[in-house]
């Protein structure tokens, strides 16, 4: 879902017996680096400045790349999908939306890992906007044509007000950042986004998140994703599974060490670690637990009927085209539910509230 969900990329796969971070439980098999290109090869990877996409940086400042043996250069970039297409970016995290309307255009490009599934997108609304019909008319961050997005309907379904952009004063920005300054300094009455510019308004109490597009009909389906460009993966498969792996640590190293990826979180976006803080919880346990490297197919299946009824994409993609299966499986990066539940759940289940889940991070992150 959340096809605008500008987005990133972190990944790898299995080294000889190695173990994932710290407390992580799924198992790797050795992947010996056949390809002698790949020794001296710099990866190219690209993320959006948003959370879903954080695995990027945290695999950098973290550690997780050079545990690997993998050299990568990672670039916070808002055109990821057309580097990637153009061959100058080898692997991204990107919007699935993106992603598949891409490869229907006939861009190399296809899904790696998953990312995070549902939304977590939101509407934010500044502070003098009480009801859901007083943003009828209002200057909108929201896309030039809003009745063409999916998570637009969807929330606005939800608040029980029209989707047609005729309705507001709809502009086009593609900064996530960008948003929230012209937020910020009265520009515009509200936005959507990903965190942290959802939090970073709670935070700083210039406005409020006025709804939260989750699920599209209570289904979830792919928000983005870990994207690898095929020439890439053909001719370094070695280094894509790498990369995988490198996604997997990544992720479960937030999960699992929340204060100490905030930190990293915070001082590649540029914001106060509370935030950053504030959108982890959200991610793992607040809002479940949606960021995933589990790519189901039913969760894409209802992502394409959903990317089709809104019009964003045409088409008929075919799921054997999109994603990758035979890379993701040799990487052997384990089962995320089942980390989930023997690493994650013991330590931080679900129903915690931000204190009381603040308050056990940090102990474990002293």
């Amino acid at each position: 879902m959340m096809k605008k969900k500008l987005m990133v990329l972190t990944m790898s796969v299995v080294l000889a017996a190695t173990t994932l971070l710290a407390g992580c439980g799924s198992k790797s098999t050795s992947t010996s680096t056949g390809n002698s290109k790949d020794k001296d090869y710099t990866v190219k990877l690209g993320y959006y400045n948003c959370d879903h996409m954080t695995a990027a940086c945290i695999a950098k400042d973290a550690g997780i790349f050079d545990k690997l043996s993998l050299k990568v250069e990672v670039t916070g970039n808002g055109k990821v999908p057309e580097a990637m297409a153009a061959g100058k970016m080898d692997m991204g995290y990107i919007g699935s939306g993106g992603l598949i309307a891409a490869q229907l255009k006939g861009s190399p490009i296809a899904i790696a890992a998953n990312n995070h599934k549902g939304g977590s997108y939101y509407l934010v609304a500044s502070n003098n906007i009480k009801t859901p019909q007083d943003l009828v008319g209002k200057k909108l961050a929201i896309g030039s044509k809003p009745e063409q997005s999916a998570t637009w309907i969807e929330m606005t379904k939800k608040l029980g007000i029209p989707a047609e952009g005729k309705n507001y004063a709809p502009v086009d920005m593609s900064g996530l950042k960008d948003k929230y300054l012209a937020f910020k300094t009265g520009k515009i009455d509200g936005y959507t986004t990903c965190d942290p510019w959802g939090s970073m308004a709670e935070y700083e109490k210039t406005g409020k998140i006025m709804a939260t597009y989750a699920t599209i009909d209570g289904e979830y389906g792919v928000c983005c994703v870990l994207s690898v460009n095929k020439k890439f993966a053909e001719e370094h498969p070695e280094l894509a599974k790498k990369m995988i792996q490198a996604h997997v640590e990544a992720m479960q190293y937030i999960y699992l060490h929340p204060v100490k990826s905030s930190k990293i979180f915070a001082k590649n976006y540029s914001i106060p670690e509370e935030v950053a803080l504030m959108t982890i919880y959200k991610k793992t346990v607040g809002e479940g637990r949606t960021l995933t490297w589990n790519l189901e197919t039913k969760n894409l299946e209802h992502e394409i009927v959903s990317l089709k009824k809104s019009g964003e994409i045409t088409g008929d993609p075919k799921i054997s085209d999109l994603y990758l299966d035979k890379l993701y499986k040799e990487a052997n990066v384990g089962d995320f539910d089942k980390f989930v539940k023997e690493k994650v759940t013991p330590v931080f289940p679900e129903g915690m509230t931000y204190e009381q889940w603040k308050q056990k991070a940090m102990e474990i992150d002293k």
